[in-house]
C-alpha cells in the first residue's frame, strides 16, 4: 500500500510508535537557494521555491531519527550535523549526473548520508533523462529504484516525508514496498498524486490517514 497525504511531516511522525519505519528515505529542502540567491530552473516559480527552500531543524531530525530505524537524507553535505549520528559515517551515496563539463554552473553530483555500514555507492543516471520535472528537485524513479534494490529488504516499511514530485512512491510501487508519505504543499501533492496515477493507474493509493 501507497499512503500519501497532505500535511506537515512533524504531524505524520508524531503519530508513528519509535522505530515503526524500517526505512525513511527523505530529500529535505537544503536552504541553498536562500543561502545563494541563485536564479535556479527558470521552469519553476522561484520566489516560491526560495518560501520553502528552508533547511529542516533539530525538532524534525529528532523526530526521523525516531521513527525509522535506519535513514537514507538527501542533501547530506549540507547536514554536516548528522554525522556525529553514527560512529562509522562511511556509506554516502552519491547521484552521478553525468553532467558535461562544460556546463560548470550546474552540480555534476548529488550526495546523500546514510546511517548504513556499508561502503559508499554510486549511481550514473544522465540528468537529462530527469526532464519533465513536477518539482525542482526531483529525483528520478531508477535512482529510487535502485536504492530500493541496494538497501531495503523485502517487506519493509519506508517513509518519506516530503514527497515532492512522487518518485520515490512509484518506486515503492514498482518494487513492492509498504510507503508512507506527505507533502505539506497542497499545489505539489496534487501533482504528484496525478504523476504517480498516471504512471500506474492500478496503484493502490490511500490518501487519507
Amino acid at each position: 500500500m501507497i499512503q500519501v497525504t497532505n500535511e506537515d511531516n512533524m504531524k505524520l511522525m508524531t503519530r508513528y510508535k519509535d522505530g515503526h519505519f524500517d526505512l525513511a528515505i527523505v530529500d529535505p529542502p537544503y536552504g541553498i537557494l536562500n543561502k545563494t540567491k541563485r536564479g535556479g530552473d527558470k521552469k519553476f516559480n522561484m520566489k516560491e521555491y526560495i518560501k520553502w527552500d528552508v533547511k529542516p531543524n533539530q525538532e524534525y531530525f529528532d523526530e526521523l531519527f525516531r521513527v525509522s530505524k535506519n535513514q537514507i537524507i538527501w542533501g547530506g553535505n549540507y547536514f554536516g550535523h548528522l554525522w556525529p549520528r553514527c560512529e562509522y559515517n562511511k556509506c554516502f551515496i552519491v547521484w552521478d549526473k553525468n553532467q558535461p563539463e562544460s556546463l560548470n554552473n550546474f552540480s555534476m553530483a548529488e550526495m546523500a548520508w546514510t546511517s548504513f555500514d556499508k561502503p559508499s555507492k554510486i549511481f550514473r543516471y544522465s540528468v537529462r533523462k530527469n526532464r519533465n520535472k513536477i518539482h525542482p528537485t526531483q529525483k528520478p524513479v531508477e535512482l529510487y529504484e535502485w536504492i530500493l534494490r541496494m538497501f531495503a529488504k523485502k517487506g519493509e516499511k519506508i517513509l518519506d516525508t516530503h514527497l515532492g514530485s512522487g518518485t520515490l512512491a512509484t518506486a515503492c510501487d514498482n518494487s513492492g514496498f509498504e510507503l508512507v508519505a506527505c507533502e505539506i504543499s497542497e499545489a505539489y501533492y496534487k501533482k504528484a498524486i496525478k504523476k504517480i496515477k498516471e504512471i500506474n493507474p492500478k496503484i493502490k493509493l490511500k490518501l487519507k490517514f
